[in-house]
């Protein structure tokens, strides 16, 4: 029984002396792990302040490049605003030109179209005045005693309708007889003696010239005085 119970109080004690020893190595281990884990962080924390550092070195850096950066791109800015002026100015003046050019070509258009216009007028004008002339001869050579016939009376009015609608267009007669004979509205075919009328004065018409607004149509026939 004494041996039984020595050996019992002998294994109790190996039991003791083997939680403590698996205690004692358990602490250890946490020691070392709790080393390792401090290390670790303090290399880690090593690592951010050198990350920030070097952040902090290329802000630094980035700071000056952005200065550079900032008026390279001021001068871009301006250069390109430049050249859109200088591109704008060229196609204003170049509008300014077409307009220009588009004016002149309306101005000249117009005067090309009065012109034609008024050769055109001009050569219908030609055409009727023989007419004018035929009514006139027919007028003058009626009798006295004639004048009041129906017939002539109407070819009076006739007459009358087609020169006031020829002095609404502008056509008149040129004056001639009285006048100092001008070849711009002359033409003398004739030199003759008068006491009524000095030298170089129209002295008689042989046929009456026109004319429409400025320009001759027709010049006058006329006798000068010598």
């Amino acid at each position: 029984m004494a041996n039984t119970e020595n050996k019992e109080i002998d294994l109790e004690k190996e039991v003791q002396q083997g939680e403590t020893q698996a205690g004692d190595v358990s602490q250890g281990e946490e020691l070392e792990m709790d080393k390792e884990d401090s290390e670790d962080v303090n290399e880690d924390n090593c690592k951010a302040e050198e990350a920030a550092a070097e952040e902090e070195e290329s802000e630094g850096l980035s700071a000056d490049e952005a200065a550079d950066t900032g008026k390279k791109g001021f001068f871009k800015k301006k250069e390109k605003k430049n050249k859109q002026e200088e591109k704008i100015a060229e196609l204003t003046d170049r509008v300014q030109r077409q307009m220009a050019e588009f004016d002149n070509f309306r101005k000249r258009t117009e005067k090309e179209k009065a012109q034609m216009f008024e050769v055109g007028a001009k050569s219908v004008i030609e055409k009727i005045l023989p007419v004018v002339d035929n009514f006139e001869r027919g007028l003058s050579a009626v009798p006295e005693d004639a004048k009041e016939d129906p017939f002539v009376q109407g070819m009076d009015k006739i007459y009358k309708q087609l020169m006031t609608e020829l002095e609404s267009l502008e056509v008149k007669p040129i004056e001639a007889v009285g006048k100092e004979f001008n070849p711009d509205f002359h033409n003398a075919v004739m030199q003759v003696e008068s006491e009524e009328f000095e030298s170089g004065i129209v002295a008689q018409e042989m046929q009456k010239g026109y004319m429409y607004r400025d320009s001759v149509v027709r010049h006058s026939m006329v006798a000068v005085v010598q």
